[in-house]
């Protein structure tokens, strides 16, 4: 079976010719043919999440990122950030990138529809009619209960990352067996997000207090040879997890009889070699209901986790005086970052994308709750 989709129902929209930018809209979304139904989708996509990707110092640019609306029901979002690396990460990553959100809803759909045929036609707005009822919020229909969504949603992860995982093995012209990518995605269903997380890449939530107070939640985990949970599981299976004495706080993943390839993260699509050793394609996903404060979701590839700590990430998109250019301040502070902390390291690709979860701009959110609260006192 080889990766498909749909040319007829779902178009792709590079903007300022970057290939590792990609925005897609469902066409039964609207905004017609021609310049102006173009602008007409970029203009919305502006309003729904900003993404960027900055090429480093190491060589081609191999993160991806990638912007669905349209996906599930009408309201819906899938954004994902992939991180490739190895001889042919950047081939890997914008596989990853163009196929993934398709089989997470046909697998999705395929749950639904208490059907095992996961080869349908994966439509953006397909999806059954109780998917729609169970996810909708402004109909007065009510949304499954956490537990159960949560687990339908990880079956259907599950079930593509490993699909995906299999596809890229028999991608003829790509070699996977020391190369990979990450891959951390939010999907947005009504007033339900759902992460799902494969290696260092890392999902963060800005959320306001009443008090006006920003705090960054960490959402996800990097999954690193340094977590004592997926050592174990790499040892248990043969594999080694050490550091090389110039980078002594780097644990890293090596064959058990070769000192290769050295991979930094515990899980990943692709890097085949490693798969009998304990590097796995399961990702880990979680649910959240979005609450009042919740302003919005950084997900970003470790070239900016490496260097800006999660408050610091917050801060800047909220500085950011133009929300649509949230994801290249923060892309272009951490290049900067690495300039002046590492002078002597090459730059690291980074990449990002911010998911907004409410309209109002952040500044009047937060100046607005600070003043209800003081008027409280």
């Amino acid at each position: 079976m080889g990766i498909c989709a749909s040319s007829k129902r779902v178009r792709q929209e590079e903007q300022d010719s970057d290939e590792n930018v990609v925005y897609v809209m469902d066409e039964q979304g609207g905004g017609g043919e021609g310049e102006d139904g173009r602008g007409a989708r970029a203009a919305a996509s502006r309003k729904v999440a900003s993404l960027f990707s900055q090429k480093g110092k190491k060589g081609p640019n191999q993160d991806a990122v990638i912007l669905c609306q349209g996906f599930g029901m009408e309201d819906g979002v899938f954004c994902g950030v992939f991180d490739g690396h190895g001889r042919c990460g950047q081939f890997i990553s914008k596989l990853v990138r163009d196929y993934l959100p398709f089989m997470i809803l046909s697998h999705r759909n395929a749950l639904l529809m208490g059907s095992d045929d996961d080869d349908d036609d994966p439509a953006f707005s397909d999806a059954s009619a109780s998917a729609s009822a169970s996810s909708t919020d402004g109909s007065g229909q009510s949304s499954p209960a956490p537990a159960q969504l949560l687990e339908e949603w990880r079956e259907a992860c599950a079930n593509a990352f490993e699909a995906m995982d299999k596809e890229l093995k028999l991608q003829a012209n790509v070699d996977c067996n020391f190369s990979g990518t990450t891959a951390v995605c939010a999907i947005k269903q009504g007033k339900d997000l759902i992460v799902a997380n494969l290696g260092d890449s890392r999902a963060v939530l800005a959320t306001m207090s009443d008090t006006g107070y920003l705090k960054a939640v960490q959402l996800t985990t990097d999954q690193k040879p340094n977590v004592p949970q997926e050592a174990e599981r790499i040892k248990r299976c043969n594999g080694r997890v050490f550091a090389l004495k110039d980078e002594p706080s780097v644990l890293r993943v090596w064959l058990p009889d070769e000192d290769c390839p050295g991979l930094a993260m515990a899980r990943s699509l692709g890097d085949y070699r490693l798969k009998r050793h304990g590097v796995v394609s399961e990702p880990e996903v979680t649910h959240r209901r979005v609450a009042p404060g919740d302003l919005f979701i950084i997900l970003a590839t470790d070239g900016v986790w490496d260097v800006l700590s999660n408050e610091e990430v917050v801060s800047i998109v909220c500085a950011t005086p133009r929300k649509q250019h949230a994801s290249k301040a923060v892309a272009e502070a951490a290049a900067q970052r690495w300039r002046t902390r590492y002078p002597t390291s090459r730059v690291d690709d980074c990449s990002a994308v911010c998911l907004f979860l409410r309209d109002q701009d952040w500044a009047s959110s937060v100046a607005a709750a600070r003043a209800k609260a003081a008027a409280s006192r």
